[in-house]
């Protein structure tokens, strides 16, 4: 049996973190033997790994003075490559944005792969300079693969290194029955035939998901008399800026903050329609668990919007102007879903990529 050591930062709820998850069971369900190196290990997804599955912990210091920090970070690193340095047959550096992860995941296998879920010529506001320097900075070219989420990801790093060879697009798998099994729980909030239900569900950061665009949509709405609610499931740094946007809109009525959810699925079979206001993602993974519960979706041209647009819901421009637009179209005239998605069949393709991908690793 092959092993797998696979780096990241915790199992706290988020997209990235449950593709972790089922990427992680999948591996150890096909005879692999997972090791995780989490740089914090906690986070309530933890209790959904598989149990065979083992925990390490790589934290480095973060000490403010510079020396010290120096030193120990030095020590562990050492320690470290006395104890792992290419002890398994696979590694991966799931957290594409940590440094420790990079530096864990190159010296525990020769057979080490990036994977990367963001499109980060989008994330560095189409700077290809900013994206080489960070792409530099984990050494990206050490890499035997480096593996993109979403199809505009891969497409975007290509441009910016054209010559890197081995460059993989491989969506996330996704567990149908775990998400219908758990849409069914009892919650507070009820189905409102009467009105309009729009459902966001992801970390609250303004730098990324924009959710004020939603706020002050909602905020027009209300002026022209619609009947609506918008449910946030999430929270983050900018959680209590959206609650004072929301008591400046007098919207306390229309804008309802449920808080962080470990099972965000009942949310979905109450609402009727899901929105991303984002300024980028990775494959977002909100669409693949609207698309299994079947609900229409308005989103911004994040990464593979296309899969969306005149098939699943509507696209919008990043801006309130063009959300605004699209969420009176929703409440207006609703939107009828135009190609069903087989989970069953996007399951098996992506399973295929992985086979292709770990084969010669």
């Amino acid at each position: 049996m092959k092993s797998v050591l696979v780096a990241a930062k915790d199992l706290k709820i988020g997209g990235i973190e449950k593709s972790l998850i089922e990427l992680s069971n999948y591996l150890e369900e096909n005879g692999y033997i997972v090791t995780l190196v989490l740089e914090n290990k906690e986070g309530v997804l933890q209790k959904q790994l598989n149990k065979k599955i083992n925990i390490i912990q790589y934290k480095p210091n973060t000490s403010n003075f510079k020396i010290y920090r120096k030193i120990i970070n030095f020590a562990k690193k050492i320690n470290f490559v006395i104890k792992y340095m290419n002890k398994f047959d696979i590694s991966i550096s799931y957290a594409t944005y940590l440094k420790s992860s990079s530096f864990i995941a190159r010296v525990a296998s020769k057979n080490s792969i990036l994977w990367c879920h963001a499109d980060y010529l989008s994330l560095f506001n189409n700077d290809k300079n900013r994206m080489e320097d960070f792409f530099e900075d984990i050494c990206y070219y050490k890499f035997k693969k480096i593996v993109f989420v979403s199809k505009i990801g891969k497409e975007n790093f290509l441009k910016v290194f054209p010559k890197q060879k081995n460059v993989y697009f491989c969506n996330n798998l996704i567990n149908s029955k775990k998400i219908y099994e758990n849409a069914n729980e009892e919650i507070d909030l009820k189905y409102n035939q009467e009105t309009i239900t729009f459902l966001n569900v992801g970390r609250h950061d303004e730098k990324q998901k924009k959710l004020s665009r939603i706020i002050k949509s909602s905020a027009i709405l209300k002026k022209q008399k619609y009947k609506f609610r918008v449910i946030f499931v999430g929270s983050g740094p900018d959680t209590a800026k959206y609650k004072n946007m929301v008591k400046k809109y007098q919207l306390e009525k229309n804008i309802i903050f449920v808080g962080q959810k470990e099972n965000p699925y009942p949310y979905y079979k109450i609402s009727k329609c899901v929105i991303l206001s984002s300024d980028y993602e990775g494959y977002p993974v909100v669409f693949l668990e609207s698309y299994i519960l079947n609900k229409p979706i308005i989103t911004t041209k994040v990464s593979d919007y296309e899969d969306i647009k005149n098939k699943r819901g509507i696209v919008a421009e990043k801006n309130t102007k063009s959300i605004y637009n699209a969420m009176k179209l929703f409440i207006k005239d609703g939107y009828t879903i135009k190609e069903n998605f087989d989970v069953t069949k996007y399951n098996f393709e992506i399973r295929n990529k992985l086979k292709e991908i770990l084969k010669n690793s």
